[in-house]
């Protein structure tokens, strides 16, 4: 299926920036929809901006309808929320979570999503436990064509400042020798290739749910 309208949810984010420009290179894609919560920028005559309230089921549903392709690459922080878990399950769970939904029941038969390695939901771990909650209610969506994308720390520029990150970004690039076997999977992987990946996957036709990892997240890019 050709995709005319591709929409990302998440377009402020570093994986969702190049996820813009990738597919603004792409001319063969008539539309591309943003859904925000903040006004932003129009930046080309085929970027169409929707803003809306994602509480307000409705709107999110309308924003969502038409789509071909839904790309959800939405996330927040500890600090963002200022450690409200209510908040981050808000944003993190049921922005993806209803957007699934509404992908469903508007006709879009292609989601991806960026969710993170080691997401599961029994985890005791905060934020993996709500990943984990996350890709299941995805799952249970019954989207025709579902992407999880599961990597670890994410490499490359991002326009929020986050304490400590470009440290960890080199100590990853200094340590990836050290991953191999079943411990590729922890490989730090650039967030274009992370976006490529996502658009290689929104052309595939294959119907069911696919997870990938780092080394299929590599496979994908290319």
């Amino acid at each position: 299926m050709q995709i005319k309208t591709a929409t990302i949810i998440g377009s402020s984010g570093m994986t969702g920036s190049y996820l813009l420009n990738v597919l603004s290179q792409d001319k063969s894609i008539e539309t591309i929809r943003l859904i925000v919560r903040h006004p932003v920028p129009k930046r080309a005559d085929n970027v169409e901006v929707k803003l809306v309230n994602f509480e307000d089921a409705q709107a999110f549903k309308n924003a969502v309808a038409g789509s071909d392709v839904v790309f959800c690459a939405i996330g927040t922080t500890q600090k963002n929320v200022k450690g409200d878990k209510a908040l981050y399950r808000k944003i993190d769970y049921d922005i993806p979570v209803n957007a699934a939904q509404y992908c469903k029941e508007t006709g879009c038969e292609k989601f991806i999503i960026v969710s993170a390695i080691g997401a599961n939901s029994k985890s005791k771990n905060f934020y993996l436990r709500l990943k984990g909650e996350m890709e299941e209610a995805v799952k249970a969506s019954g989207v025709q064509s579902i992407h999880i994308m599961q990597p670890s720390m994410l490499l490359g520029h991002r326009n929020e400042k986050r304490i400590g990150e470009a440290f960890f970004q080199r100590l990853v690039k200094g340590l990836s020798f050290l991953l191999i076997g079943g411990l590729q999977k922890y490989t730090g992987i650039q967030a274009k290739q992370l976006a490529q990946a996502m658009i290689t996957a929104a052309e595939d036709n294959s119907t069911g749910t696919f997870t990938h990892q780092y080394k299929q997240i590599i496979q994908l890019a290319k």
